[in-house]
């Protein structure tokens, strides 16, 4: 009877063991899911698809809206390492030329309005940004990543796509902005 108590022992034990790693392999497999291309993401050249988006100031704001202007659109998560890297270049970005120059409109994927709201106020971002609880909009362009930032020309040609790998900076963003610029005039 003793010897059955240490083999119970060690099949719980290996039990609980199994439990852990299958536990692991599902969070590994469901992080790895979130980063596999599931469709055909936009690229360079693509038209900018229909969308609408109502941003903070309760406005609405939709793919025509943008025709017209050189257009900056940021997919972010406020949890996100890179985006808390990016937001503040996109924010100087517009500083400089949201005066009319370049429509900005940055969306979140799957975050809701308090928290970013919170996370606006907290870094003094004046940015336009709409708080979006699932991924639809982020769908219509991407199937994985962010931050994703898309400059498109007045006809809503998207021009330029940056993502995470490798992070936009300052001047190359500045660079394409201006280029976008300097060829409608």
């Amino acid at each position: 009877m003793g010897n059955m108590s240490g083999i119970n022992r060690t099949v719980s034990g290996g039990i609980r063991r199994l439990a852990v790693v299958l536990t692991a392999a599902g969070c590994l497999v469901s992080c790895i899911k979130d980063r596999i291309p599931q469709g055909a993401d936009l690229e360079a050249g693509a038209r900018l698809p229909e969308f609408s988006v109502t941003i903070q100031d309760g406005t609405e704001v939709s793919t025509t809206d943008l025709l017209g202007n050189i257009s900056c659109i940021v997919f972010f998560h406020t949890g996100c390492p890179d985006c808390q890297k990016t937001l503040p270049l996109i924010q100087e970005l517009y500083d400089r030329y949201g005066d009319g120059a370049v429509r900005f409109l940055c969306i979140s994927r799957e975050e809701g309005a308090v928290s970013v709201a919170e996370y606006w106020s907290g870094n003094g971002f004046t940015l336009p940004y709409s708080a979006q609880d699932d991924r639809r909009i982020y769908n219509l362009f991407a199937t994985f990543a962010v931050p994703r930032i898309y400059l498109s020309d007045r006809a809503g040609i998207i021009r330029y796509i940056y993502s995470d790998n490798p992070l936009p900076d300052y001047d190359g963003l500045e660079s394409a902005i201006n280029t976008l610029l300097s060829a409608e005039r």
